[in-house]
């Protein structure tokens, strides 16, 4: 598999997806993507990231771009979180880390003193042709999203 860099197509990947999908990168081909990874549904940061993009989604739809979150968690917990915080767009469920590994988020992270492996919290743009133009990593939740907006604004 090859490794997302920008200037670079992005390889397409089937996952599972909310609302009974599969879902795959190529499937939004004239649209921009905005891929964020986080590392756990229902988690105080990770609820407050996918807040910041629901509450926010009109001005990503009215700039041609769809949101997709990604983590580990099963489609089953995704629902729960979707349907909980009213998002209005699709969670992508990654247990085997096939498009974790792709953007490289995969991390060693020190959780209470203690070594874990995670998704590190990373945000990508994909424009309309399927190239990765920008990356975000080790995203910190507050002002993100609206750093990811005045990207798009950049897009022709």
């Amino acid at each position: 598999m090859t490794m997302a860099k920008i200037g670079n197509k992005v390889t397409d990947i089937k996952l599972a997806s909310t609302d009974d999908q599969i879902i795959q990168l190529s499937d939004f081909r004239g649209k921009n993507i905005v891929l964020y990874f986080y590392p756990k549904d229902n988690t105080p940061g990770c609820t407050l990231e996918g807040q910041d993009f629901r509450d926010n989604k009109r001005k990503f739809s009215a700039r041609n771009t769809v949101i997709l979150g990604v983590s580990r968690d099963s489609v089953k917990s995704h629902e729960n979180f979707k349907s909980k915080q009213s998002f209005s767009f699709d969670l992508l469920s990654d247990p085997d880390e096939k498009l974790c590994k792709q953007f490289d988020v995969i991390k060693e992270k020190n959780m209470y003193g203690k070594k874990v492996i995670g998704i590190e919290r990373s945000t990508f743009l994909i424009d309309e042709k399927g190239v990765l133009v920008k990356e975000w990593r080790k995203v910190k939740v507050k002002g993100h999203v609206g750093e990811v907006l005045e990207e798009i604004k950049k897009l022709k």
